[in-house]
């Protein structure tokens, strides 16, 4: 081991010493090196220590060897073990040494500048900070096991109209309702749910359901759906012009009741008979499933349940079905499982999700369902909406913000994010109130400031 102590003399009185690193570790100072009892160790491991041959030894350039030692004892899995925790860069080492490939390590000492000997291993130190130079491979690896499954192309199902305006206090002119969906349309969304034809004695916000739908029924350039609750109100949106409807169940037995007085199963039952007259007529029919991760009353909901009705919506012919947190108490660690039960029973292609943003878990909800295959998203321009059974449930995640993230992971939603934004300016100007989409408010502080400049 002589050779360690001349090694350590020549690094103290040379300008600079580096060890070889992982592009995620600091160099050694000095007081990382080894300690005696580190060396007496690895003494113990090879007698020769993987010896630098004398051609190899010089003031400019200095071997540090992986697997290649001038001794006849192995390198084996205690030694690996133990380097990993007393060098760090022994276990880089290691891992790009791997097979039958000899990695060395090839250290030019000069000012600011470091080589190592692979092709794909060569950094640049400019002073003290570091940057890769081949690295393209390891990021496109890392990318692709990020966005693994995620969509190219996500469609957005704008409920705004609908399920955002539900639930306001104050009664909105039908004529708001009317240019709000005008401009939705124009922003380029697909879908845009209009209206709901229920009672006006349950939902008195939406009592000018017909006025809307004879209004805007003719509006080119998006599906106009509306929510039926039985075959009443099915006959009634038919009547008014409407080309698709949705229907509304839940995983919850007494949300089901408190939502629309009945159990789970009477409902299921009103909705075959809504499905058999709309098969008639050809008009498709979504499903949605309510309380699909809680209840307000009930607390968590077995996925099972879930899983449950969205197969008996599937089997009567929804040709969707939409996956509600009605009261956004769901996290991607409930999403995931929930998820999967659901899959399994109904096509992925099938689905879609529906977030509420109670407690600011939309987004990542989102993202983890996309990862899982999952490419109709829900959401509510300025972030409206909310649900008269379920107290304290906030908003629907706002379609801006939602928008926003798919245009920062590359994925196509064919919406115009600046159109989306004047329509949630719109409303949220008549509301009387800041929008509910972070995106919008921070994009407009932009160009105010820029404005100014």
């Amino acid at each position: 081991m002589a050779w360690i102590g001349h090694l350590l003399f020549w690094c103290l009185h040379s300008s600079i010493c580096f060890a070889t690193m992982s592009s995620l570790e600091k160099p050694l100072s000095f007081d990382k090196l080894p300690s005696m009892s580190t060396i007496d160790r690895i003494q113990r491991f090879s007698s020769s220590a993987c010896r630098p041959r004398v051609d190899d030894m010089g003031m400019g350039n200095c071997w540090i060897e992986g697997r290649d030692c001038s001794t006849s004892n192995s390198y084996d899995e205690d030694c690996d073990d133990y380097m990993s925790e007393s060098s760090p860069w022994k276990r880089h080492t290691r891992d790009k040494s791997q097979g039958d490939t000899l990695s060395r390590r090839t250290l030019s000492l000069g000012r600011n500048h470091v080589m190592f000997g692979n092709a794909c291993e060569k950094w640049y130190f400019p002073d003290h900070q570091y940057k890769p130079k081949c690295d393209d491979k390891e990021k496109r690896d890392m990318t692709n096991k990020c966005l693994k499954g995620i969509p190219k192309f996500v469609k957005i199902v704008e409920v705004g109209p609908r399920d955002g305006l539900q639930n306001e206090k104050n009664v909105v002119p039908t004529s708001i309702k009317v240019e709000l969906i005008r401009r939705l349309v124009a922003s380029g969304l697909a879908v845009v749910e209009a209206t709901s034809f229920v009672s006006p004695k349950w939902v008195p916000q939406l009592a000018d359901a017909k006025d809307v739908m004879s209004a805007v029924r003719n509006l080119e350039g998006a599906r106009l759906p509306v929510l039926t609750p039985n075959l009443k109100g099915f006959e009634a949106a038919i009547a008014a012009g409407a080309k698709e409807v949705a229907v509304f169940a839940s995983a919850s037995e007494s949300f089901s009741k408190s939502n629309i007085n009945c159990s789970i199963e009477e409902s299921l039952a009103r909705y075959r008979a809504v499905a058999v007259a709309a098969k008639e007529l050809s008009v498709p029919v979504r499903g949605y499933v309510s309380c699909v991760v809680g209840c307000p009353t009930e607390g968590v909901i077995p996925p099972s349940k879930v899983a449950y009705v969205a197969k008996e919506l599937y089997d009567m012919g929804c040709f969707e079905i939409s996956l509600g947190d009605t009261i956004g108490v769901a996290t991607p660690g409930t999403v995931v499982p929930m998820l999967e039960a659901v899959m399994a029973v109904v096509p992925s292609e099938k689905l879609a999700v529906h977030f509420h943003d109670t407690y600011g878990q939309s987004l990542p909800n989102i993202l983890i369902s996309l990862q899982m295959g999952i490419s109709t998203v829900d959401s509510s321009i300025a972030g409206l909406g909310g649900c008269p059974y379920a107290k304290g449930a906030s908003g629907n995640v706002a379609t801006e913000d939602v928008v926003y993230m798919l245009n920062g992971l590359g994925v196509k939603t064919n919406v115009d994010l600046s159109k989306l934004m004047s329509a949630g300016d719109f409303i949220s100007k008549h509301l009387g109130r800041p929008s509910g989409s972070k995106t919008a408010i921070a994009l407009s502080r932009v160009t105010a400031d820029a404005s100014k400049i």
